[in-house]
């Protein structure tokens, strides 16, 4: 019998061995505790309970610490304040909670606060559809402070990616000093699939001050990528930070030239980094015309359409975003040089869609947007992708 067979064989049962059935609010919780969060601070909202839930049980019995507090804004509040203090922090919630605590993502931003920030989407506006799901605060995300300012999303797809994207969410945060949301769907965060715990996962740190706290200045810029080293609270490292614009010491600086320097600094760590952090992924990509364009649940169906239509002899193909914000522009260009025309599928009344159509001029845009609760189904996605590239 063949070694290499064995081996493999081997491999593929261990592999099964070590996966678990479990939802993504689950799966999501599972990644934070692996990236190393070691502080929770939240408060239950559908569909995203589960995830607190898991870790109040989880933080305990790795010396980490779970609070319940009295409201969203106290939540994201007490987060910000355990990040300073060194430790991994997160929050879990829904668009009701995304919008209460829209002022305090601003402050993290202004702070450089390292965070992540989970939000399972339902409908809404307000209460909403609080059981069922929708891709309608993809705008929230992006936009729920006010002032200039870059933010890092990423959708998770799969409850495999529930688990992934939390951890590369708490990378990508204590890699450049700022909040990162993981932006899941109702559907998403309560369906259960299979697991795979990866014990060999790559975990990032912050940067720690390589001065003495005599020359440590909390907002000075060391390196190419814009990012301040960050002294933990607490220490002999003496610090100032305000919301306030502010200077390298974190004084507060209110001159013309002193708000351009830090907002412009604050925008291009984000930009100028956004080929590390852009994420997508093909599907019979390489000889399309029109490509489907998806994220989260939604991309499931997608996915079946794309080859029902091929089956029938039209060159389509899918891309499935896995980040959403920055917003991926070198894809657009690569698509631009290759296909003829994007459509863009998603759970609401088109959003990512308008972003899309900045590319105008490099190919047709259109959509299958419809402010639905539940995904589209393949065979819907079928029939309109069809009347699409019958155009």
């Amino acid at each position: 019998m063949n070694n290499d067979k064995i081996t493999g064989e081997s491999r593929r049962t261990a592999a099964v061995a070590a996966a678990v059935l479990t939802s993504g609010n689950h799966a999501c919780a599972e990644g934070a505790v692996a990236a190393g969060c070691r502080f929770f601070g939240g408060y239950p909202i559908t569909p995203s309970s589960e995830i607190a839930e898991l870790m109040s049980k989880r933080l305990p019995l790795l010396d980490g610490t779970f609070v319940q507090m009295e409201d969203e804004i106290a939540s994201i509040m007490a987060c910000l304040g355990a990040s300073f203090a060194g430790i991994k922090a997160m929050t879990a919630t829904s668009g009701p909670g995304i919008s209460l605590m829209s002022e305090s993502i601003g402050l993290a931003v202004m702070m450089e606060v390292p965070l992540v920030i989970v939000t399972v989407m339902r409908g809404g506006p307000s209460t909403g559809q609080p059981t069922n799901a929708s891709q309608s605060d993809v705008y929230q995300v992006r936009y729920a402070s006010h002032g200039d300012y870059e933010l890092i999303v990423l959708a998770p797809g799969t409850v495999q990616e529930m688990y992934e994207l939390t951890i590369r969410a708490f990378n990508l945060s204590e890699r450049y000093r700022t909040p990162v949301i993981l932006a899941a769907d109702g559907i998403l965060g309560q369906m259960m699939e299979p697991l795979l715990l990866n014990p060999e996962i790559e975990i990032e740190q912050r940067k720690l001050p390589r001065v003495g706290p005599q020359d440590y200045k909390p907002y000075q810029v060391l390196d190419e990528d814009l990012v301040p080293d960050m002294a933990i609270a607490g220490t002999e490292y003496d610090f100032y930070a305000t919301g306030l614009t502010h200077d390298e010491m974190g004084n507060p600086r209110m001159d013309p030239e002193g708000a351009e320097t830090l907002i412009t600094r604050l925008c291009a760590k984000i930009q100028k980094a956004r080929r590390q952090i852009n994420d997508w992924e093909t599907y019979r990509l390489e000889d399309a015309t029109h490509v489907l364009m998806a994220y989260g649940i939604n991309a499931r169906g997608v996915r079946e359409a794309v080859d029902k239509i091929r089956a029938e002899g039209y060159r389509v193909g899918m891309v499935r975003l896995k980040s959403l914000w920055p917003f991926p522009d070198e894809l657009m260009e690569q698509l631009g040089d290759r296909v003829e025309k994007v459509v863009v599928s998603e759970m609401n009344n088109g959003m990512l869609i308008r972003e899309v159509e900045r590319f105008r001029h490099r190919f047709r845009v259109s959509g299958i947007t419809v402010p639905t609760p539940v995904p589209l189904k393949p065979s819907e996605i079928y029939r309109r992708m069809i009347e699409e590239v019958s155009k």
